[in-house]
């Protein structure tokens, strides 16, 4: 149920960045926005994270100094997903198939990269004290909130980023 609960907490404040009218969007830089976004994105997860795990004092000194270095290193792989969604978006109308192959490319490595990264967080995280039960729960909260993540900005492509050729991006939701 307590999971639940903080999916929702997870699902709320992620819409709560949709529901920004197109006319807002265009006031505010893009940037700037998605610096704004990525910042409460964090806060809340570190939030979600301290909730759904529960440690104890031992737990949390062997984790959190691990994790903000696993956090480092993904913030770097988000930096280049994010500037492969900029180049899909700014490429759209006039995308050719070369184009395409090497965003195909570039998504696929940076996917890998990022289950590459989990892999590897995942060891430190058992050489730092964590039980392998402790971790795979972890993993499996990660796991989820990537996949919000994910289905935010797979949602927020259509009706921000792509429009048809000769069409005006729809109204957002």
């Amino acid at each position: 149920m307590k999971m639940k609960v903080l999916f929702a907490v997870v699902l709320l404040s992620l819409g709560a960045f949709c529901n920004v009218s197109a006319a807002q969007r265009a006031e505010l830089n893009v940037d700037s926005y998605i610096e704004s976004l990525r910042a409460d994105l964090r806060a809340n997860h570190v939030a979600l994270i301290t909730e759904a795990m529960q440690f104890n004092d031992q737990e949390s000194k062997a984790f959190w100094p691990v994790y903000r270095k696993y956090e480092a290193d993904l913030t770097k792989i988000n930096d280049q997903r994010l500037a492969l969604i900029k180049s899909y978006a700014a490429k759209f109308n006039t995308m050719t198939d070369a184009d395409a192959k090497a965003i195909i490319d570039q998504s696929i490595d940076l996917e890998s990269r990022r289950l590459d990264l989990k892999k590897k967080y995942a060891k430190e995280f058992q050489k730092a004290g964590l039980s392998s039960l402790t971790v795979a729960k972890f993993l499996q909260l990660e796991h989820r909130l990537d996949l919000l993540v994910d289905l935010q900005i797979a949602s927020e492509l259509p009706s921000l980023l792509i429009k048809p050729v000769g069409q005006s991006a729809p109204p957002p939701k």
